[in-house]
This record gives structure tokens, C-alpha cells and sequence, in this order.
């Protein structure tokens, strides 16, 4: 059998039904899941982050799922060196890989040619930033670059920091100093959505349910063990969650706070990937009946 270098990729906002469509298309075709979620990386962040369980897994192999502990700073050039693994490996073993996920920092890394930049960590600069709020650290990187500030999650002050020290250290906003490099597989683009309110009920729907199944319970044990660690308390779920078990919101507003949180987060999802001509938005439109 010839080989190739064939990778799908299933993207899409949150709640958009990536994970389910993922492991029933593997199945037919014989693929293996790869993760392209920031924080589907991390040990023990579970239900705050919709983390596909083992049985919701149906045997299917899924990659660059809890590989390693919260205190890690997973950059995207990490994920990218990692992720290339798991696709060469599978494409060896006569595979499908799928990557599946709604990072697009993550897709563009891996799959999109775009190469980072080799910058030295400037230790002294994320000291100075890191004594500023989010607010401020936003108003510095619109300023220097508007389309990466666009990306950023409201509170992820740990990004928006490696953002602006990139680009501090090259001189030019972030999309240059990327570049490209030559395409290395042969990628399918497929894109979930729904009109904005069904995707908003799902996502109102998924919230409940991580309630029901213990996110204020999760969120209290990842506190004890790793302490108020920036991948938590910079993390959509736990952050709000943070904020009622602190009494700054009841249980009642911190999950208000948390759905608007997500559907705002949802639709600069889309707006980055939308950027993508090469996806094909529901292609596969049997998918609705699953």
C-alpha cells in the first residue's frame, strides 16, 4: 500500500460537536485523535474543560491529552514538536491522523506552514509585565499588534505576555516574525458550527452539565494541589468558579459569567479560523442527525 501524508483536521468553536464527529469519522476511516486544545495538555483540568472521558473515547486512540501537569508552560512551539510525533507515528502504522481542537494557534503551528520564532526567554521584560493587569497588558499589545491581540482570551495574561515579548524581540508584529515553511502533509479542512443561538444553547447546555458533574468540586482540588497557578485562574471554568469560591459572585452569576465568557470565546474562535479559505464549513451536514 503507498503511503501518504494525508491529515484531517475538524475545527470549529466550542460546543460545536468537534470530539463526537472526530471519533465516529475515525472509526470509519481508521484514524487515531490528536488533541489541538491548550488545555486538554494539562493533568487534571477535566470537567472545566470538556476533556473527552475513556468511554466517551470509544477505543479510539487520542494524543496530546494530559501529557503534563499544570505548573508546565506549554508554548504552541512545544505543541507543534510534539503533535508532528504523533502524526508521523500514525501515518507510519498506515493511520489516518485527525486533529481535532479549537486552538488556533495550535492548527497554524502544526498544520498551516507558519513557523515561530527562536526567541530567548526575556525573563527581566515578563517580570516587569507580569506586575500589570490584564487590561493594561492588552492596551500594550493592541498597540504593537491588533490581529494578535485579537486571539487573546480575556485574563490570559500568561500569553499575552510571550506575545508581546515575541515581538519586542523581533521588531515586527507577530504574523511576520512567524514566517512559513514548506507544507509538510496533506491536510483536509473540515469546519463544525450551527447558527450563533443553537451553538449558544449547546454551549448554555455544556455548562450545566460540567455543573452537575463537579466543577465547583474540581475546581476546589486543583486549588489544594497546584495553588493559584496561572493555568488555572487564567482558564475559562475555573476562572469564574475562582470567583464564587471567593464570594466575589454567587454560584448563580459565576455560571452566567462563565456562558457569556464561553460564547464570547466561541466567536473568536471563529473569526480565526474563518481566516482559513481552505476549510470546508459543514461539509458533512448527516452529522446533525448523530
Amino acid at each position: 500500500m503507498m503511503k501518504t501524508n494525508k491529515v484531517i483536521a475538524v475545527v470549529g468553536a466550542t460546543a460545536s460537536g468537534k470530539t463526537a464527529y472526530a471519533i465516529e469519522l475515525a472509526k470509519k476511516i481508521g484514524g487515531e485523535i490528536i488533541s489541538a486544545d491548550s488545555r486538554l495538555v494539562y493533568k487534571g483540568l477535566d470537567i472545566g474543560t470538556a476533556k473527552p472521558a475513556q468511554a466517551e473515547r470509544a477505543g479510539i486512540p487520542h494524543y496530546m491529552i494530559d501529557i503534563v501537569e499544570p505548573e508546565t508552560d506549554y508554548t504552541a512551539g512545544l505543541y507543534a514538536k510534539d503533535a508532528k510525533k504523533c502524526i508521523d507515528d500514525i501515518l507510519s502504522r498506515d493511520k489516518v491522523p485527525i486533529v481535532t481542537g479549537g486552538t488556533g494557534l495550535y492548527f497554524r503551528v502544526l498544520l498551516e506552514n507558519y513557523s515561530l520564532p527562536e526567541t530567548e526567554p526575556d525573563y527581566a521584560l515578563r517580570d516587569e509585565l507580569s506586575k500589570l493587569d490584564f487590561i493594561d497588558l492588552y492596551k500594550i499589545l493592541t498597540d504593537l499588534d491588533p490581529e494578535a491581540a485579537a486571539i487573546v482570551n480575556e485574563n490570559d495574561k500568561r500569553r499575552i505576555i510571550r506575545f508581546i515579548e515575541v515581538i519586542k524581540q523581533t521588531g515586527v508584529p507577530l504574523s511576520q516574525a512567524r514566517g512559513t515553511k514548506d507544507a509538510e502533509y496533506d491536510v483536509e479542512w473540515i469546519g463544525l458550527n450551527f447558527p450563533r443561538e443553537e451553538l449558544y444553547e449547546r454551549i448554555n447546555k455544556r455548562v450545566d452539565s460540567m455543573l452537575e458533574q463537579g466543577l465547583v468540586e474540581e475546581t476546589k482540588k486543583l486549588l489544594t494541589k497546584h495553588g493559584r497557578i496561572s493555568n488555572i485562574i487564567d482558564t475559562i471554568g475555573y476562572r469564574e468558579m475562582i470567583f464564587y469560591l471567593d464570594g466575589v459572585l454567587s454560584l448563580q452569576d459565576a455560571v452566567e459569567k462563565l456562558k457569556q465568557n464561553t460564547r464570547n470565546y466561541a466567536k473568536r474562535q471563529l473569526t480565526w479560523f474563518r481566516k482559513n479559505p481552505a476549510i470546508k464549513w459543514n461539509c458533512y451536514p448527516e452529522r446533525r442527525k448523530k
